[in-house]
């Protein structure tokens, strides 16, 4: 059970990990979390955020936001950079994971998720059968449902490792 929250690759922040490494080892799809992934909680999109999604797909992977936030926070963060998208995704369930790989039309062995949160983006990826990548937070700052989350999630986190 434990081993359900327990990323398969861990980086200090999404602009640490090794994407040209994923795109060597076969990996073509992405599957992001917006909110402390990418930017700070609520935060659009930035140059630095644009930046990231605009190398990634030059480089010839496919990106899919899958958020559990409402659509127009999620179409505030794609608005420079279009990419399709799962709004109110109800992570974990894993229906909306496999809607990811169906609209990518990619395998699961073809594909990482990456977030921030193990309750959420972890567990949903892990139960999806897709490989995980957990990345640090980009700001403290965070309504309070989630700082109680993360509260939570350090004891789970621990024990999983």
């Amino acid at each position: 059970m434990l081993a359900k929250f327990k990323p398969d690759i861990e980086a200090s922040s999404v602009y640490e990990v090794d994407f040209d490494r994923l795109f060597d080892e076969g990996i073509r799809g992405l599957i992001f979390d917006i909110d402390n992934t990418l930017v700070a909680h609520d935060a659009p999109c930035n140059e630095k955020s644009d930046e990231l999604m605009s190398k990634l797909l030059n480089k010839g992977f496919k990106i899919f936001i899958l958020s559990n936030n409402d659509e127009d926070r999620v179409k505030l963060f794609i608005e420079n950079i279009k990419i399709d998208y799962i709004h109110k995704a109800g992570k974990p369930s894993v229906k909306n994971y496999d809607a990811a790989l169906e609209k990518m039309d990619l395998k699961k062995e073809e594909t990482v998720a990456i977030g921030d949160q193990l309750f959420t983006d972890c567990l949903g990826a892990k139960n999806a059968g897709i490989k995980f990548i957990k990345v640090g937070i980009i700001d403290k700052k965070e309504p309070p449902h989630i700082k109680l989350k993360r509260i939570l999630e350090k004891p789970v986190e621990l024990l999983a490792k």
